[in-house]
């Protein structure tokens, strides 16, 4: 049993922050048309946070860090964007936007504080990018732009800049390794590996 039962109100509040996250299903990622994708191709915000998680488990597995509370901080670092939406490397140098920090305190103001807390200290570790947790889901956000951009390119968008952009960023060695992997492979081997298909390289 918990120590402290959440009001109903608190109920109301923290439901109110779920409907609020779904809203990412419906969040374009607004960078890709710099490099040539259209919006009508473009993924969503929680179309790359998921991917983020996943790949945040495995680098934190590769790194000797904590792959749930890795997978956390992945799955909460864009909750921010359903207020103030995807901003990219172009729009900061002439936007001035609130702190994921500060947008992320307004978002669990009012929720049961358990949930607040879990949320909010989620985030401003990422954000700090101290741990090696947090340094393994910065490099996960950036590692599926890069895969992403990988499938992009497969399907004819110019996207080279993306991919060497998003692999300079990369801070940990198995991100890196993973990286390389992906761009020397058909984003689309795993398939015809489980099909028997022979690979197209």
């Amino acid at each position: 049993m918990p120590e402290h039962m959440p009001t109903d109100a608190e109920t109301v509040a923290t439901a109110a922050l779920l409907f609020e996250a779904g809203a990412l299903r419906n969040q374009t990622r607004t960078g890709w048309p710099y490099d040539g994708v259209p919006v009508a191709a473009t993924e969503t915000v929680a179309e790359h946070s998921h991917r983020t998680t996943v790949i945040g488990v495995a680098l934190a597995a590769m790194e000797g860090a904590d792959p749930a509370r890795t997978a956390l901080l992945c799955a909460l670092h864009d909750l921010h964007e359903t207020r103030i939406g995807d901003q990219t490397p172009v729009t900061r140098r002439y936007v001035t936007t609130a702190d994921p920090r500060k947008v992320t305190a307004d978002q669990v103001a009012g929720t049961h504080p358990p949930v607040g807390s879990a949320v909010t200290s989620a985030v401003e570790e990422f954000e700090a990018g101290e741990t090696v947790e947090a340094r393994c889901a910065r490099d996960a956000d950036k590692l599926d732009c890069l895969y992403r951009a990988l499938e992009y390119r497969t399907i004819g968008y110019r996207t080279d800049g993306k991919i060497e952009r998003c692999r300079a960023a990369l801070k940990t060695g198995s991100a890196r390794s993973l990286a390389d992997a992906a761009t020397a492979m058909d984003p689309a081997q795993w398939q015809r590996t489980l099909l028997g298909a022979p690979d197209a390289h």
